[in-house]
């Protein structure tokens, strides 16, 4: 059987363990606003994420537009171009006009060396993304903005779990993001976390994410509705008990991936990195048309015609949508390197789900041309 080998596999958590939390839900009807779940899986989360103060959402884009506000982020922020596109139109959404970046070859991410020629006197931040869960160069970015007296908000929506000399990657920067969309490494279904560090920046955040209430008759902010619902933290909660084995199949396949192809004329693959915690949210490959022989649509195409799924990501870059691409940042010359990753990436399958009969079909097709 021709079975579709997909770019990723929902962590789904064990029916009737799940079941066992929506009999509790169903008893005492709170199903959203701050409900009992909720504070255990913010509690549960800082816990093994290793951060202080964690505040939950209904979606992984939320906490980035929510982070822009509490810390009252106006005028241009540098960003990278290689990335989803609700990290911009984050900033897009909060009238900030995006500034944006080259990126590092070995990483993906936002390319430090180039973000202090960007920045002007209307720069209140920088963005970096920890893209594919690689973490970006901390210690420069915090460098750079205390030097110029910016604000760090790191997208790290593919960064779930990822620590470096044991210390969390989510601790970075003023704020931290994170996307539990069904996509992930983890997932709530749909969900996200904006990550602080102390008490009185998560009460900030809690009432923006609530219409501004403080209280039952006081609005002290112009907030929204960003809050997660009881069932979807009681999934969370449940699956937060099953990412370590599935964080560790997906290194499995990692591994093999990089063994198989490691040394293939015209194909790249990322190696871990040293004294970093991985998740191995995606296993990105770079083609070289002129020594593999294919171009990166082909070979993509190739895979899809035998049924297995991958994805281009990031392409198109965000800087070449419509809505950006006539800002000045945007202009090719001024991202190459963006430009030549996005033109040649394709993740391939990666999740706890892959076997070996999956694994050798996809090597194989890529090796074997």
């Amino acid at each position: 059987m021709n079975k579709p080998i997909t770019v990723t596999s929902p962590l789904l958590p064990p029916l009737d363990e799940f079941t066992k939390y929506l009999e509790d839900i169903w008893k005492r009807k709170w199903i959203t606003n701050n409900g009992h779940y909720h504070q255990e899986l913010e509690n549960a989360l800082c816990e093994y994420l290793k951060v202080p103060f964690l505040s939950l959402f209904t979606n992984g884009t939320l906490p980035i537009m929510v982070a822009l506000q509490s810390l009252r982020i106006t005028g241009e922020v540098i960003t990278t171009p290689y990335s989803f596109v609700a990290t911009t139109h984050s900033l897009w959404w909060n009238g900030i006009k995006p500034v944006f970046v080259d990126i590092d070859p070995k990483t993906g991410n936002i390319d430090p060396n180039k973000i202090e020629a960007a920045i002007t006197p209307k720069t209140t931040a920088i963005m970096p993304v920890h893209v594919y869960g690689n973490p970006c160069d901390t210690e420069k970015i915090k460098n750079i903005a205390n030097t110029y007296g910016l604000k760090v908000i790191y997208d790290a929506a593919h960064a779930f779990g990822v620590e470096v000399n044991g210390k969390s990657i989510l601790n970075e920067g003023d704020l931290s993001t994170l996307s539990f969309h069904a996509t992930k490494t983890y997932n709530t279904i749909e969900g996200g976390a904006l990550i602080c560090h102390d008490a009185e920046t998560k009460k900030r955040i809690d009432y923006l994410k609530n219409f501004g209430f403080a209280g039952e008759t006081t609005v002290v902010a112009p907030g929204i509705n960003g809050k997660m619902d009881e069932v979807r933290a009681a999934y969370g909660l449940v699956s937060l008990n099953y990412v370590d084995d599935a964080i560790a199949k997906r290194r499995e396949v990692a591994l093999q991936y990089r063994e198989a192809l490691r040394n293939i004329a015209g194909i790249t693959v990322f190696e871990d990195f040293e004294n970093v915690k991985h998740n191995y949210s995606y296993f990105p490959i770079i083609v070289n048309e002129e020594l593999y022989g294919l171009t990166r649509d082909e070979l993509y195409e190739k895979l899809k015609a035998n049924n297995i799924f991958g994805r281009r990501y990031f392409y198109p870059l965000i800087s070449n949508f419509s809505t950006y691409r006539g800002l000045p940042s945007a202009n090719k010359e001024n991202l190459p390197v963006a430009n030549r990753i996005a033109d040649s990436v394709i993740c391939l399958p990666i999740h706890h789900e892959i076997d070996e009969e999956d694994l050798n079909k996809i090597i194989n097709l890529i090796v074997l041309q």
